[in-house]
């Protein structure tokens, strides 16, 4: 029982869950509480003078019931000012309970001869409803119960106890009445505990759900977010759809498609302009960086650059190191696209020339441009980035390559497009580019007409002026002035996935004092911290509040049937009946309670017969084995120590909890049992008898007639009959989440049965006892009340309908209940899978290691991510011979057959990274058909240095075990393609600096010479080979690994060079080769 009473909350969820529940429980109940007496009290005057009586001989009576009415009127004047409500609920809801106890006590002394079964059923009632009914708290609803039951017991007790010997034995009669209240007192304390623990669970979970819309907003957002800053918001949608199917096919695999290859998301575009652009001299000022530097010079000149791309309607398709380009045209077709990349060049070049002269460090910038069409979108199946194909790209690149430092570099195509908006000069060069002279088209360069107009002596003058001191090193010069720019963190648009909400975080004040005008909340009631949260929640707020209103149950919804309260959805309905009910065993419990009740109060007022001994014997047994079969789990430990044929019992309480269907039965048995246990004395009772005490000879003064029939029960029995069917009513209440029909069922059936009972077969005890009280007084008649059919019948009714409402009220919230959980499990899951769906977004930016650096509770976007390493081998393998295959024709769709084979390629190589062997290996990124990986970036800073040389640099094997693996997919590829395609690999290890840059796309990239020298590799390799240095090829060796010395090359920026090949013939041969060669 103690865990029915959950401790009370913090003092801000105290505060909406309050007003809460006065406004959407309680007030509606308040309302028909009053409705209910309203009606009662015309009911009685009804019943009164279809009898017979005559009011006017009663004017205590009478006027009890007109200033009950005008009373109860009255408060329900003051009850429905709505408005009001939330400020005076306590001091109106006992002035109800006061009117009540008036009320009753004014029918104790009206209308007849004073008994001490008088008004008993009467203040049942108040006791039962102060709990259920009325908005009070537990103490004063239990203060108030008491204060009633006591009221009416001290009242009786001293007026009866000054009074002559006519009445029966009174003390049998007042204990009866303590039990009575006493089990009212605990029946209402129980069925309050129970809906307030109900209630309160549904408003956290409203809550829950309020806080989890909100993240799971928060996380669409950043999932939003996300694909955005990796592809073009025509693209993501379809890629977001592949993304939810690979999340719910299992991670890093791909949905089942309808044929052999992957889903291909390139479309092509005509119309564009392509500009690349490179920073000269930018390799040599990168050797002199910290990593720090190094990473924020990257972002802060790639920030600025994507500035001038918004502001000239680029799009950055992509930074190659010191290498960026962009498009214009994608994905919208602008008619001067070609405008728009020659501005961009342009402002590019004028950029550096500013930084240029305000630092003196010696950089300059070099771009390409030329307009046509290209392929674009997303191929592989991880680390996407957008991307652009076709000979026109190759032949930006081109431009690029052969331009002059600090000039655009254009086609003839380009300058057609311009129609004159920039004057050019002929480039004048003889191409030293192959690519170029083969084509034999002549080229521009774009005169800047700002360019005379800048003084950059005046400039640097001025900029310099500021940075005046010792004289600085020409990184730490030039990114001190980057950060003047002021250019974004990537990941900026991000904040951090918040935590789960607990449910006592306070909610906007507003919100509250919204729900009406007038209403308004005391500031030193308000928590701290409702100022601190957003308004954009008060709307939500709103609709939870108004979701959880009971008078909702009378509206159509879209959830519920507003009659039956069925769910719409029949799996829905269909789960809500098969669920568990671990607290049906305290239903049967305290259903035990009434039932006892009924036991003690007729032992009092009985005089114990035979045959009612025994049946409530075998009662006793068969309620005991019920309880044993509800309790049987907390009888684990005993039940173990004994035989093992009993270790089954236990499991009959889960069985009780999971089986709907023998719940109901077990449910439905109690009661049944209860209710036939409060008439059993009656049953074995004559259905008619003479009553000695209508005999003309008895007169008054035959005072000491016996208050027993002959042969029968005490005729006090009677009336405390009545109050055990009343109780019997109670019972059926405490089944909370009994469903509605079958509680209207037995309360039909209950009152079909006490009325048939108390107004029909055994009409005559009552009028036997009346006879008896009013011996002698032939001509007077008792008032409504003091008689007790029809006492019990009025209470029946009331008791009927009070409890029918109470038993809808009940039936809505535990649906509420249900839905409000089973809505909170789908937003969770869906939330779950969204934070999956970003941390596989995130993960596809980059790597997992990294990530959690940019989402989550310990993310902090004021640092930019670097990270330095002291040995990482990166791999660059490409398919030279698929540039002489790609071709653009009618055929193969402008070359869109050729990237889907491309597709092919980088898919399966991509799906060798889900292997558990190449979990170290981590893709950078793909240029063309040049697939570019890296190991050793998943170990911490400064580890690599505590290690020796062996352990260190143990990961390159993984990375020739890759390319290898590389290989052997091409091979596949060939075969099914019938091509002849052959991987060159270049690989190099060494130190690099790893970093996140740009805030528009961010991406994941590792920088220094080991990266240069790996790419060199590469280009100058030989088809078929894996192409290593000679510090590389040492480390192999000492892994188990062959190489063999291919010479000296001539190796671009690096001089000469001497270079290995890798033996991929052989595996590791266990004791390392003595010789390269």
């Amino acid at each position: 029982m103690a865990r029915l009473f959950s401790p009370r909350p913090p003092p801000s969820e105290d505060l909406f869950y309050e007003t809460y529940y006065s406004l959407s429980q309680q007030y509606p109940l308040l309302l028909l509480l009053l409705v209910i007496v309203l009606v009662g009290l015309l009911a009685l005057l009804a019943v009164a003078w279809a009898s017979g009586r005559e009011l006017a001989s009663d004017p205590g009576f009478l006027t009890t019931m007109l200033c009950g009415l005008g009373g109860f009127s009255l408060l329900l004047g003051l009850a429905s000012r709505e408005q009001r409500l939330q400020r005076w609920t306590r001091p109106l809801s006992g002035l109800v309970w006061a009117a009540l106890l008036a009320l009753g006590l004014g029918f104790l002394f009206t209308g007849g001869v004073v008994s001490a079964w008088d008004q008993v059923s009467f203040f049942l009632f108040v006791i039962f409803t102060v709990y259920a009914m009325l908005p009070l708290g537990m103490r004063d609803a239990a203060a108030a119960g008491l204060a009633s039951s006591l009221s009416h017991l001290l009242v009786l007790g001293l007026y009866l106890g000054l009074q002559p010997d006519s009445q029966p034995a009174l003390l049998p009669q007042l204990a009866a009445n303590a039990v009575l209240f006493l089990c009212g007192n605990v029946a209402g304390a129980y069925h309050k505990a129970l809906m307030e623990r109900a209630l309160r669970a549904t408003f956290r979970e409203a809550l829950s759900s309020l806080h989890s819309r909100r993240r799971l907003d928060t996380e669409k957002k950043h999932q939003e977010h996300l694909l955005l800053s990796i592809l073009p918001a025509y693209l993501a949608r379809e890629m977001k759809a592949e993304i939810m199917a690979r999340l719910q096919a299992g991670q890093g695999s791909r949905p089942e498609s309808t044929n052999n290859f992957h889903s291909l998301y390139v479309k092509r575009h005509q119309g564009v302009s392509v500009l690349y652009a490179d920073i000269v001299g930018f390799t040599r000022l990168a050797s002199e960086c910290s990593p720090k530097e190094l990473v924020l010079m990257l972002n802060e000149l790639f920030g600025k650059f994507d500035q001038i791309a918004k502001e000239h309607e680029c799009m950055r398709i992509k930074i190659l190191g010191d290498c960026y380009y962009c498009v214009s045209g994608l994905p919208l077709s602008l008619p001067d696209h070609a405008i728009n990349c020659v501005r961009m060049g342009l402002d590019m070049c004028r950029a550096i020339r500013k930084l240029r002269a305000a630092t003196g460090v010696d950089i300059n910038m070099r771009v390409g441009v030329h307009s046509g069409s290209v392929l674009c979108g997303v191929i592989g199946l991880q680390k996407w980035q957008y991307d652009v194909w076709s000979h026109d790209v190759t032949l930006a690149n081109h431009m690029e390559a052969s331009g002059v430092p600090g000039r655009v570099h254009i086609t003839g195509a380009t300058l057609a497009l311009l129609a004159g908006a920039y004057a050019v000069e002929d480039a004048a060069m003889e191409h030293g580019d192959p690519y170029l002279r083969e084509l034999g088209e002549p080229t521009y360069l774009v005169i800047d007409p700002r360019a005379e107009e800048e003084d950059e002596k005046g400039t640097a003058g001025r900029l310099l002026s500021s940075l005046e001191g010792p004289k600085m090193r020409p990184s730490l010069l030039m990114t001190r002035y980057l950060e003047s720019w002021g250019a974004a963190k990537p990941f900026a648009h991000l904040s951090h996935v918040e935590s789960p909400v607990s449910t006592s975080t306070p909610l906007p004040e507003k919100a509250l004092s919204s729900f009406s005008p007038q209403w308004s909340l005391d500031r030193s009631r308000t928590p701290r911290g409702l100022d601190d949260e957003l308004d954009t929640g008060d709307a939500k707020f709103f609709q939870v509040i108004e979701q959880l209103n009971s008078q909702k149950q009378w509206k159509q919804s879209e959830d519920f049937n507003p009659l039956t309260l069925y769910f719409r959805e029949k799996e829905m309905e269909k789960e809500y009946r098969l669920s568990a009910l671990p607290a049906f065993k305290y239903y049967a419990a305290c259903t035990f309670l009434v039932f006892f009740s009924n036991f003690i109060i007729q032992m009092l007022v009985t005089n114990r017969p035979p045959a009612l001994t025994i049946t409530y014997s075998i009662t006793f047994l068969l309620f005991f084995l019920l309880l044993f079969v509800c309790f049987s789990e907390h009888l684990t430990k005993c039940v173990l120590k004994g035989p093992k044929m009993l270790h089954w019992l236990p499991t009959l309480s889960v069985l009780v909890a999971t089986r709907p269907g023998l719940r109901v039965a077990l449910g439905t048995a109690t009661i049944l049992l209860v209710f036939s246990m409060a008439i059993t004395s009656l049953v074995f009772l004559p259905a008619a008898s003479n009553c000695p005490f209508r005999a003309p000879n008895v007169s008054f003064t035959a005072s000491n007639l016996s208050w027993e029939i002959p042969g029968s029960l005490p005729l006090i029995s009677v009336p405390y009959s009545v109050h055990c069917c009343v109780l019997g009513f109670l019972s059926c209440s405490l089944f909370l989440h009994m469903s509605f029909e079958l509680k209207l069922l037995l309360l039909l059936l209950w009152l079909a049965a006490c009325c048939s009972l108390f107004l029909h077969s055994h009409a005559w005890l009552s009028d036997c006892l009346i006879a008896r009280l009013y011996l002698g007084a032939l001509d007077s008649r008792p008032g409504v009340l003091k008689e007790p059919k029809l006492m019990g019948a009025i209470s029946f009714f009331i008791f009927f309908f009070t409890l029918l409402v109470l038993a809808r009220q009940n039936e809505y919230y535990c649906r509420l209940d249900f839905l409000w959980k089973k809505k909170l499990r789908q937003e969770q899951e869906e939330t779950e899978t969204m934070e999956n769906l970003t941390r596989l977004l995130l993960e596809n930016v980059l790597p997992a290691h990294v990530a959690p650096q940019f989402i989550g509770q310990n993310r902090r976007n004021e640092d930019l991510y670097h990270q330095s390493y002291e040995c990482v081998c990166v791999l660059f393998a490409s398919v030279p011979d698929f540039k002489e295959f790609y071709s653009e024709s009618s055929i193969n769709h402008e070359g869109l057959e050729c990237l889907r084979l491309l597709n092919e390629i980088i898919a399966d190589f991509d799906e060798l990274l889900s292997k558990p062997k190449f979990s170290g290996v981590e893709k950078i990124k793909t240029i063309c058909s040049t697939y570019m990986a890296a190991t050793g970036l998943n170990a911490t800073s400064g580890q690599d240095a505590q290690q020796d040389a062996e352990q260190s640099c143990s990961h390159l094997g993984t990375m020739v075990e890759f390319a290898v693996a590389l290989g052997s997919k091409l091979d596949v590829i060939n075969k099914h393609s019938f091509n002849n395609f052959r991987l060159r690999v270049g690989l190099n290890h060494g130190p690099v600096v790893a970093g996140v840059i740009g805030a528009q796309k961010p991406q994941y990239d590792i920088w220094g010479n080991t990266v240069n020298v790996a790419s060199r590799m590469e280009s100058t390799g030989v088809l078929g080979k894996i192409q290593v240095t000679e510090e590389t090829a040492c480390a192999l060796q000492s892994l188990g690994y062959t190489c063999y010395s291919r010479g000296i090359i001539k190796v671009k920026g690096k001089g000469q060079l001497c270079t290995y090949f890798l033996n991929t013939d052989l595996t590791r041969t266990g004791p390392p080769s003595a010789t390269l060669g």
